[in-house]
């Protein structure tokens, strides 16, 4: 029995050091992508001037039609430094909504998701004049069809772009094993700092990448990350005796994917 015992002994220590430690820019402890959605308006009239206060580069999944609403303002964003991703041409989600009834992935091909998502390029290109590498699923939902007709759209994702992200995941990426076209997405919409910092920690504790997700940006209200969190989030970042690096989605997954030896 004690034969058997250091045996397993011997072997979890041997397996843990085998396994490779994943290595953050200059130390760093953990990463950290602040990333939003919609293109809503609170993002250029109130978030990009406070990220911006902070030296921090966030990514915004939009849909075109609602960057028109705001054009200088998501222009001012680009000029800065902010990534624009692509959240489809009309933001297709399940029927299960009956906001999406009209519009609901239960009803698309991938044929159709194909035109939603270099349509979506195309019109953001003409608008703002960059080329959108990344996106983030409406809804964080992956397939179109129904039934035996199911079909996940993640391939055609992968594709296209250098990551897809999800959303309302439970876990932060490993760096060393994460899926670039399911990266996961933690809410940080109606939370306040300290329900965040665990989380943090957590990823600090395992060499992880957190990717927050938010929608409005503002003091209070439905789907909105709010000014206070993202406020005190960054001051806690900015401290370099943090060990945090933040960077946008598509910076951090070429990072990750180069130490890796995979390719963008």
């Amino acid at each position: 029995m004690k034969q058997l015992f250091l045996y397993i002994l011997i072997f979890s220590v041997a397996f843990a050091q085998a396994q490779p430690s994943f290595k953050w820019p200059e130390g760093k402890q953990a990463a950290i992508s602040l990333s939003f959605d919609d293109a809503r308006e609170s993002q250029v009239l109130i978030g990009t001037n406070l990220l911006d206060q902070f030296g921090v580069k966030a990514t915004f999944y939009v849909v075109p039609s609602s960057v028109k609403n705001q054009l200088a303002g998501w222009k001012n964003a680009v000029k800065n430094g902010h990534e624009i991703g692509n959240h489809s041409l009309t933001h297709p989600c399940t029927g299960n909504f009956g906001w999406s009834r009209k519009n609901a992935l239960e009803d698309k091909t991938l044929e159709i998701m194909n035109y939603e998502l270099t349509e979506c390029n195309k019109q953001i290109k003409e608008l703002l004049q960059v080329d959108s590498k990344v996106f983030a699923y409406p809804c964080g939902q992956k397939y179109v069809g129904s039934g035996v007709d199911t079909k996940s759209y993640v391939p055609l994702v992968a594709t296209l772009f250098q990551s897809g992200r999800g959303w309302m995941d439970e876990a932060p990426n490993d760096p060393m094993y994460c899926n670039f076209s399911q990266l996961t997405c933690i809410e940080m919409d109606g939370k306040t700092f300290d329900q965040l910092l665990p989380l943090i920690n957590d990823a600090k504790k395992n060499g992880q990448w957190l990717v927050f997700g938010g929608h409005e940006i503002n003091t209070d209200g439905n789907q909105t990350t709010r000014v206070e969190t993202l406020r005190k989030l960054m001051e806690y970042v900015k401290d370099p005796t943090h060990g945090i690096w933040i960077e946008p989605v598509g910076t951090v997954s070429n990072y990750v994917k180069a130490q890796r030896g995979l390719s963008n």
